[in-house]
C-alpha cells in the first residue's frame, strides 16, 4: 500500500511558521538552559536534514524514545518502596517517573529551563531499577560483584537499557542526566559538571562500574539535569511517607515536623519547592537556604530509621536474595550452554520487544545478560518466574501478598 507522503509533509509556510514557534520558545529561556540545537546525538545519519525536529523538538524525541519503549511500561509493576502490597494508592516506580517529570517541569517552568529535557531525564531516570526496590538492587549488585567484580547501580542501568540495550540514541544530555540523577546525597547547591561528548560519559559509566562509591560524586551536566535530581527527592520525601500511612506502617503523627518544610506531601512538595527557585532565579545552579537543606536531610534521615529499615519494608521480602542468586547461576549456565527453551532465550533474547536482538559478537559476559534479564523483571514476573522454575522450592511458600481483603 502507498501513503500519499503529502498527508505528512509540510508546506514551507508551515514549515516557516513551525520554525518560528520554536526559535520564539527558544528565545525566552534562560541563558542557563540548554538549547534544542545542543542536543548531541551518537549516531547522527537520521537527523542530518536541518527540519527533522520540526514539531518534535529534539528532547521531545527523546521523552517519546523513552515512553513507548516496553521497558517504560514494566515500571508499573515494580516496587517503588512497599513491595508484594496490592494496594492501588501506593506508590509504583511508574509513578515515581511521572511525579519527578511533574516536580521538575514546575521548578523548570519558573527557572526558564528546558522542560522537554527535563522530563527526558525524568521518565527514563528509573528505568533500568530492578524488581523489589533498593533491595532488589543492593541483592543484584552483590550478584555480579561476586562473579565479575563490576558493581550493578540502577542510574547506570537505565543508560545501559536505553543506550545498549534497546538503543535508543538519545541525546548526551539525555543520558548524562540520567546517570546523574541519584538523589541519595544532598546539597545546598547544585551545580552543574562538564560532560562534553560520549567519551566522556563512557567515562563516567565505567568509572561507576569499577567503584560504587564514584556514584557520589556524579554532577549533571546541565541545570535541568540538576533540577531532576533534587525533584527526585522531592517527590519520594513525602510521598513515601504518604504510603506509609496508607498501608498503616505509621501515621503523619509519628513523625517530626519541620516548621519550614511540613508533615504532609503537598506542603513539602510546595515548600521545597519555592524555596529552590526563590534561590535560584537568575543563577547558572541550584540552591537552597540552609534551614530548608538542613530540613530536608533531617527528613531523609527519619524516612530510613522509620520507613526504610522497618520490618515491612526491609523484613518481608528477605526472601527475594537466595531466589535472585538461584536465577542468577542458572541463567549464566543457560547462556554458557545454549539451553535456548531457557526463559532468558524464550522470554528476553528472543523478543521483538528489543530492538536490536542481542549479538554475542559484542561480548556480552553471560553474568551482563543475566542481570540484563532480572533487573527488567517485574516484581510479579519474579515471583511467578521462580515458581515456574523451582516449583519445589520451600522459598516459594515466603511469598506472602498483603492483600487488599
Amino acid at each position: 500500500m502507498e501513503f500519499d507522503t503529502r498527508l505528512f509533509e509540510f508546506t514551507e509556510d508551515e514549515k516557516a511558521e513551525l520554525r518560528a514557534r520554536h526559535a520564539a520558545s527558544q528565545a525566552m529561556l534562560s541563558p542557563y538552559a540548554c538549547r534544542d540545537d545542543e542536543g548531541i546525538r551518537e549516531f547522527t545519519q537520521r537527523y542530518q536534514d536541518p527540519d527533522v525536529y520540526l514539531g518534535r523538538p529534539c528532547f521531545v524525541v527523546d521523552v517519546e524514545k523513552i515512553v513507548h519503549n516496553p521497558f517504560y511500561s514494566r515500571c508499573a509493576d515494580k516496587t517503588q518502596v512497599f513491595s508484594l502490597v496490592r494496594n492501588d494508592d501506593i506508590t509504583r516506580r511508574s509513578f515515581h517517573l511521572q511525579v519527578v517529570s511533574r516536580v521538575g517541569r514546575t521548578i523548570g517552568m519558573a527557572l526558564g529551563l528546558n522542560l522537554d529535557l527535563i522530563e527526558a531525564i525524568a521518565v527514563g531516570h528509573d528505568l533500568g531499577h530492578t524488581p523489589f526496590g533498593h533491595q532488589g538492587e543492593d541483592y543484584l549488585s552483590d550478584l555480579y560483584h561476586a562473579s565479575t567484580g563490576r558493581y550493578f547501580n540502577h542510574n547506570v542501568h537505565s543508560v545501559r537499557l536505553l543506550k545498549t540495550i534497546a538503543r535508543t540514541n538519545l541525546c548526551l544530555q539525555t543520558y548524562n542526566g540520567i546517570l546523574t540523577h541519584c538523589g541519595e546525597k544532598t546539597f545546598l547547591e547544585y551545580r552543574p559538571a562538564p560532560c562534553p561528548d560520549f567519551s566522556a560519559l563512557n567515562e563516567l559509566i565505567e568509572s561507576c562500574y569499577v567503584d560504587q562509591s564514584n556514584i557520589r560524586d556524579l554532577r549533571p551536566s546541565t541545570l535541568e539535569g540538576c533540577v531532576v535530581r533534587i525533584s527526585d527527592i522531592i517527590a519520594y520525601l513525602g510521598k513515601d511517607r504518604q504510603d506509609a500511612a496508607r498501608i498503616k506502617l505509621l501515621d503523619t503523627g509519628d513523625y517530626d515536623e519541620s516548621p519550614l518544610v511540613g508533615k504532609l506531601n503537598h506542603q513539602i512538595i510546595q515548600n521545597i519547592t519555592r524555596n529552590i527557585i526563590k534561590n535560584s532565579l537568575g543563577h547558572d545552579y541550584l540552591a537552597m537556604d540552609e534551614e530548608v537543606f538542613a530540613a530536608i536531610d533531617a527528613m531523609r534521615r527519619e524516612n530510613y530509621e522509620k520507613i526504610y529499615k522497618s520490618d515491612e519494608v526491609a523484613g518481608r521480602i528477605t526472601f527475594v536474595q537466595p531466589m535472585m542468586e538461584r536465577m542468577f547461576m542458572t541463567f549464566v549456565d543457560d547462556i554458557r550452554m545454549g539451553r535456548e527453551e531457557s526463559p532468558i532465550f524464550r522470554h528476553y533474547l528472543d523478543q521483538p520487544m528489543l530492538r536490536y536482538p542481542y549479538s554475542f559478537e559484542l561480548e556480552f559476559r553471560p553474568e551482563d545478560i543475566a542481570v540484563d534479564y532480572i533487573a527488567s523483571m517485574t516484581d510479579d514476573y519474579f515471583v511467578d518466574l521462580y515458581a515456574f522454575l523451582f516449583p519445589d522450592d520451600p522459598l516459594n511458600g515466603e511469598v506472602r501478598y498483603k492483600n487488599y481483603f
